[in-house]
């Protein structure tokens, strides 16, 4: 008989261990180093940004709870894969590269890649960046895109782990040009201390940037991403994602 009860406990043991696993909150994986205004801290400490409101949106749409988890953008893609998040929402651009380790939903906006020079200089860009330095964060599209389409342009390429430092060392005038998204290279010209920066050219379609962005997922996790593709979907059409696009950039980059 005492064996029957421990055997009893055991199974109602396992069955509450079982609900509290599935009761555990979607990990949203962004980077940890703030990318505004996609992603950064508020006043609060809490993290926010388009891409913040713009993952939980969906996840209310999916009538999920969801969690911001904030993971070094060098290791995100084995995080994901290691399951210590269960999808990568941060700016990530969709290419045959990327499909290879990891799955991805539908696209939900496409903005270009966009270069940051010195208002007082006349450089043309890419025409004339022979000798010149361009600081690019690493494991970007923008980097693959300048080792890809700028290799015989005579250009240094500088490789960063955080895009604020390339901000800071074009600042500091140790390098001449950076390349990043358009959206956040407008907020960053828009800063006192980037005054005198301007976006002087954008970056072509290229393969390096691939289909748009969309959310990552781990390759067998067809469930989750059938339930996301149509969440985005609806984002897509009520208006949520222009609404917010709106209210971070004063402009629709929503879709593909």
């Amino acid at each position: 008989m005492k064996s029957s009860l421990i055997t009893a406990a055991g199974i109602a043991a396992l069955i509450s261990s079982t609900l509290s696993v599935a009761a555990q909150p979607l990990k949203i994986g962004i980077s940890a180093e703030p990318y505004p205004p996609f992603t950064y801290k508020s006043s609060n400490g809490d993290w926010t940004g388009f891409e913040v409101e713009l993952g939980l949106a969906i996840c209310a749409e999916m009538q999920t709870e969801c969690r911001i988890t904030p993971t070094g953008w060098s290791g995100i893609f084995p995080a994901l894969n290691a399951g210590k998040i269960d999808m990568i929402m941060n700016s990530l651009s969709i290419t045959v590269a990327r499909d290879k380790v990891i799955d991805f939903t539908v696209p939900y906006y496409f903005t270009p890649g966009a270069y940051v020079t010195a208002k007082g200089n006349d450089l043309q860009i890419p025409e004339e960046l022979d000798g010149k330095i361009l600081g690019v964060q690493g494991s970007t599209t923008h980097a693959s895109f300048a080792r890809k389409a700028l290799r015989d342009s005579g250009v240094e390429i500088n490789v960063y782990n955080k895009q604020e430092q390339a901000n800071r060392d074009l600042l500091a005038g140790r390098v001449d040009v950076i390349l990043a998204d358009k959206v956040a290279m407008t907020e960053f010209v828009e800063r006192d201390a980037a005054q005198g920066y301007e976006i002087r050219a954008t970056a072509p379609r290229h393969e390096a940037y691939g289909e748009g962005v969309g959310i990552g997922l781990r390759e067998d996790d067809d469930a989750l991403e059938e339930k996301l593709n149509t969440a985005i979907a609806t984002v897509l059409e009520n208006g949520t994602c222009t609404q917010l696009s709106k209210q971070y950039f004063g402009t629709d980059i929503c879709g593909s």
